[in-house]
């Protein structure tokens, strides 16, 4: 629970949210509150009593700290300000924090905190002190003055802090015109081994498993021209050949989201010839490698693109992507398509470590407009991974990661609206694995309404997401530039499950996977072309889909109750028909938008989204 004012997270999660907060520690879980966070999770909260402009006072719900958090431990604070920011130094109580490496003092970022009060006294009730501070307070806090405590809560448990080890010193503002401001960063940057350890050392003891390891995200690694023919790379490079430019004697291209340094293998580079020369510097670029605790701004990263015009890469350049092995799967999987066409994934982009194949290509719409329709970017790591709304993570090797350009004319609307697209890629996903070879056809996947894909947990018997669909479309010049992106967990055992772990025949690869996949769906897609979503395509999608006749409460039509009963073939809307008295149709049917309406499978409900 983070930092800001703890007034907000009463009116939102006094009663019901609490209550839930309460039940997942006692079962188990674990909490952890900085500063607000701290006071929220306290009993009581004690904020600058007698001060008519800042006073907070009153009872807490969750009380996992028994007694009163008082503040401000310090003064000066200001909210939305860093006129009362600090560097305090907190001393660390060495036998409660058992494992990890763990600091004797380190130095933590304060601004609003406050302090424990008597602490020492709820020992008998699982309240251990982590931290103290050491310096004078400005509150009275009783024979220690705890600025972070462990409180034992059932099954469960909560660290409450009352500074803030979750900031590093690099992601503060070091042109802030606080006074004294940089002393407090360089503070805090000399401390910053000891935070992260005593960091850790909290997670730990709240049984969590932490990676002891020094790592940080991997930087950006070179990006991979190349097509099932030598002609069409070059189809490509003609095409983008107008917005090239060049700069002490290499190409560029400098679109609006990324700059492009280019790289022809076969040819020679007096620029880089130059740059391989004693006494003369080397203009990194890849320069994503983030110092700790910090992203850098990935967009002002030169990327470097390789363009393989004859042979694809060898194995030794990309060593987490077999393309020899990719181009002749997708050669033979549309050797098997009637009538043997596939357009898509003929030419593709391939990265080991990428900020997100879909930016990438949405992105940089001078790039874009001159790409053919099936042109695929994938990654082995995404470190900017785009899901829907702002949703951006870190997608880990053991994930198959694509996104697939669909140039869609605006002349087929009326027949096949691009709507379907997510649809049509969802159902690319299922048929592709099913079909991956002899074996494979029973395997338990099934479509989640709009853009989700799960599978059958051989163990739980229940259904788990292992994949998910994104669409973005630009309107230009007749024809929408769609970007279908592609997230499925092939490998990885956690945090959820893998397809890897269903009864497999033999383990799923990348490689044939997405060939299997990209072929799978420019099939489909040519035939939507031509007909739409015909009756044939609607069977085919409802024969793997999770909600045929499924009773469901819609939230945004007052939490009436309805069976689903599929989706229009004009604007694949949601259909549902309301029930009345013992589930009975009443006649009135709804159709809801995908891109305002969520389906929770598990929970029986199409609620709105926020």
């Amino acid at each position: 629970m983070p930092g800001g004012a703890d007034l907000g997270y009463c009116r939102t999660l006094n009663g019901e949210g609490n209550r839930r907060i309460t039940l997942y520690v006692e079962r188990g879980g674990a909490y952890m509150g900085f500063c607000a966070g701290a006071y929220y999770g306290s009993r009581r909260c004690e904020f600058e009593v007698g001060n008519k402009a800042l006073e907070v006072v009153g009872d807490r719900e969750l009380a996992f700290f028994p007694g009163i958090c008082r503040g401000l431990a310090f003064p000066g604070f200001v909210y939305h300000s860093e006129d009362g920011a600090k560097a305090v130094e907190l001393k660390v109580n060495r036998s409660a924090l058992t494992k990890g490496s763990i600091p004797e003092i380190f130095r933590s970022y304060y601004n609003g905190g406050g302090v424990f009060v008597d602490a020492p006294t709820f020992r008998e009730k699982g309240v251990e002190v982590l931290a103290e501070y050491t310096q004078q307070l400005s509150v009275r806090a009783g024979d220690i003055n705890a600025a972070t405590v462990y409180c034992k809560v059932g099954d469960g448990g909560a660290i409450l802090c009352c500074t803030h080890p979750e900031f590093a010193a690099v992601n503060l503002d070091r042109h802030s015109k606080v006074q004294g401001y940089d002393k407090i960063i360089e503070a805090l940057t000399n401390d910053d081994k000891n935070r992260t350890d005593f960091l850790q050392a909290c997670l730990l003891k709240l049984g969590l498993e932490v990676n002891q390891e020094s790592t940080t995200v991997p930087s950006l690694s070179r990006l991979h021209l190349s097509s099932a023919t030598p002609s069409a790379t070059a189809d490509i490079m003609a095409a983008l050949r107008e917005i090239i430019t060049m700069h002490e004697a290499e190409e560029y291209i400098k679109d609006d989201n990324d700059t492009f340094v280019l790289d022809n293998p076969s040819a020679w580079s007096l620029g880089g010839m130059s740059k391989a020369l004693p006494g003369v510097e080397n203009q990194k670029t890849d320069q994503g490698t983030p110092t700790e605790d910090r992203f850098p701004d990935y967009n002002t990263v030169v990327k470097r693109l390789v363009i393989h015009e004859g042979e694809p890469p060898a194995s030794k350049e990309t060593p987490y992507f077999n393309h020899d092995s990719y181009f002749a799967n997708l050669k033979h999987y549309t050797s098997q398509a009637k009538p043997a066409e596939c357009s898509f994934g003929r030419s593709i982009l391939y990265g080991e470590v990428v900020t997100s194949t879909s930016t990438i290509l949405e992105k940089n719409t001078e790039i874009l407009r001159r790409l053919p329709t099936g042109f695929t970017a994938t990654a082995t790591v995404q470190i900017a991974g785009r899901g829907r709304g702002s949703n951006v993570w870190v997608s880990p090797a053991g994930s198959l990661m694509f996104s697939t350009l669909v140039r869609h004319p605006v002349s087929l609307t009326a027949q096949a609206p691009v709507i379907f697209l997510q649809y049509l890629a969802a159902l690319a996903i299922v048929q592709g694995i099913k079909t991956y070879d002899v074996g494979y056809q029973d395997l338990p996947i099934k479509l989640k309404w709009p853009n989700d894909v799960y599978a059958l947990d051989p163990t739980s018997k229940a259904y788990v997401k292992v994949g998910g669909i994104l669409v973005n479309s630009h309107y230009d010049s007749k024809v929408f530039l769609s970007i279908v992106g592609i997230g499925l967990n092939a490998t990885n055992a956690a945090p959820t499950l893998s397809l890897n772990a269903l009864k497999l025949p033999s383990p799923f690869t990348p490689e044939k996977l997405l060939a299997r996949i990209l072929a799978t769906f420019s099939n489909i897609y040519n035939g939507f072309s031509r007909t739409g979503f015909d009756k044939a395509l609607e069977n085919l999608y409802y024969e793997h889909w999770l909600h045929t006749d499924q009773i469901v409460t819609l939230e945004a039509e007052g939490g009436v109750r309805a069976r689903i009963k599929g989706i229009t073939n004009d604007w694949g809307l949601l259909v549902a028909e309301e029930l009345g008295w013992e589930d009975r149709p009443t006649g009135k049917t709804w159709q809801l938008q995908s891109d305002s309406n969520s389906f929770d499978f598990f929970k029986g409900l199409v609620k709105r989204k926020v």
